[in-house]
């Protein structure tokens, strides 16, 4: 049983290093965009490069994330962890050297990969270092700092912007690689699962990611309009078939399909696409849209968007209460609505937009509806199946998230009219962003009108998360398997301590 303290200071470099290490990755799934159009001006990159500098990443990261967890339960939790550190930071320097717009996707790609290895291991470590009695507490730190990560990251990446250099972006994750494992390799013990038996299901993963990088490769060039986008589209619907039998067929699958009979489980999932499709193409696209067409500097427009994750930090734990209390229903059908509000809200911003009057008032709107929806969503997907899969159940949920975030950064440009060079003509791009607020609402509305009709009350003495406060806008939280006991003697070992943060 794992016995380190908290308060001891071996707790304390624990947790210190666990944060550190999940907030590199997290902090480059959002501060990457307030860079995208001074690296598309200094690259010469058209607007699909854009497009992949930002899909490459969460390409390989969607794809992997659940074989992540997987390599380190087997192999040693602390071990893959350290690996994904360092392979982070390599791919980091290697994004922060990229000479033109093809290297720099490349390595974002590299990046990607090192963050499917330590997104799920931070946690992985803080249930297998600590306490029972600790267990909650320090899950509620994890969440609550890696937020703040999440909050201050946009702000930290306009002012490298503005200040030596979109590079920065990337190169500053170097010195927190240098710090991580050291503490790490020093003061975390290792751990692994004695019973996983080091089978992986590679060829799933691999036919995973691939449906997804054709698909995306697919609608990001479908305006070519060529014989090899067409059939790339094919091969990764291809891809997407072959990748449903193998893990149909498989014994031992990375994503066993029989989860999905679940209906609760499917219709939330669901509803996870929905919300964040719109949210992955709201967020490339909002910061693109305050420097082109409001004159907003890096900094300031990084800034602009700090009220949605410092509402998501004051209140997703009291959502998450209200939900346990109310149900999950009315949560899921109003956190879309007031979601799809606040993108409407956003035609407002043009140009010369001031900002309280025009994009405060949005993203507040939008605040709220993510406070109201997110802790009841990931509450509900832990409900929806047994216990005993509450880890495979948040990662399916996780990588459906970051998948639809994916599709929507790939797709939203070619629905909304986009040109190859319209980041660059800002008439262009705003009447385009204006299109794609329009689109990203519907989609909201969507996803409303199915949890109202398929979302229900969970049953009594279900699983409940342990992150309760949470901050990261592109992804629900993760949860762990075999975390505490079952129902209702679960939450009295918890005893509210990951509420408090």
């Amino acid at each position: 049983m794992p016995d380190v303290r908290l308060a001891s200071p071996q707790g304390k470099w624990i947790l210190f290093t666990t944060v550190l290490g999940s907030s590199m990755a997290m902090l480059d799934s959002t501060v990457v965009n307030v860079a995208l159009p001074r690296i598309g001006r200094d690259l010469d990159a058209e607007l699909s490069a854009l497009q992949w500098t930002v899909n490459a990443y969460m390409l390989t990261l969607a794809g992997l994330i659940l074989l992540g967890g997987s390599l380190g339960d087997t192999y040693g939790r602390r071990k893959i962890f350290v690996v994904g550190v360092v392979w982070f930071a390599v791919a980091s320097l290697l994004c922060g050297l990229a000479p033109n717009a093809e290297m720099l996707i490349a390595a974002r790609a590299l990046q990607g990969i090192g963050g499917a290895l330590l997104t799920p291991g931070s946690l992985a470590l803080i249930q297998a270092s600590f306490h029972p009695d600790d267990r909650g507490r320090a899950v509620g730190l994890w969440s609550g700092f890696g937020g703040i990560g999440a909050a201050v990251g946009p702000f930290v990446g306009g002012w490298l912007v503005d200040g030596p250099g979109w590079r920065w972006v990337f190169l500053l994750n170097v010195p927190l690689a240098l710090v991580c494992v050291p503490v790490a390799l020093r003061h975390v013990p290792e751990s692994a699962d004695g019973r996983k038996h080091g089978r992986f299901d590679v060829l799933g993963a691999t036919l995973g990611a691939l449906a997804l990088a054709l698909v995306t490769y697919a609608l990001i060039e479908a305006t070519e309009g060529t014989l090899v986008v067409a059939l790339t589209a094919i091969a990764g619907v291809a891809a997407g078939i072959a990748f449903v039998y193998v893990e149909k067929r498989r014994p031992d699958p990375m994503m066993p399909l029989d989860i999905f009979t679940s209906r609760q489980f499917t219709a939330v999932n669901v509803v996870t696409l929905c919300v964040y499709a719109a949210f992955g193409g709201f967020f490339f696209l909002a910061v693109i849209q305050l420097q082109v067409v409001s004159g907003y500097s890096a900094l300031a427009a990084g800034t602009a968007l700090l009220p949605t994750t410092a509402l998501m930090l004051l209140f997703s734990a009291r959502s998450g209460e209200l939900g346990d209390r109310i149900g999950p229903r009315i949560p899921l059908t109003v956190g879309p609505l007031l979601c799809a509000a606040g993108m409407l809200l956003m035609l407002r911003v043009g140009p010369d937009a001031a900002y309280l009057p025009d994009v405060l008032p949005a993203l507040l709107v939008l605040g709220l509806g993510m406070v109201t929806l997110v802790a009841p969503l990931t509450a509900t997907v832990l409900a929806s199946v047994d216990p005993s899969r509450a880890g495979l159940a948040s990662g399916v949920n996780n990588a459906a998230a970051r998948a639809a975030g994916l599709m929507a950064v790939a797709a939203l440009p070619l629905v909304a009219g986009m040109g190859p060079e319209a980041y660059l003509r800002p008439e262009a791009f705003d009447a385009a962003f204006g299109r794609a607020m329009v689109v990203c609402a519907v989609v909201l509305v969507a996803g409303a009108a199915l949890a109202y009709a398929f979302v229900r009350r969970p049953a009594p003495g279900c699983e409940r998360p342990e992150c309760r406060t949470h901050g990261n806008v592109v992804s629900p939280p993760l949860e762990r398997p075999g975390r505490r006991g079952r129902g209702a003697v679960g939450r009295r070992a918890r005893g509210g301590a990951g509420k408090r943060l």
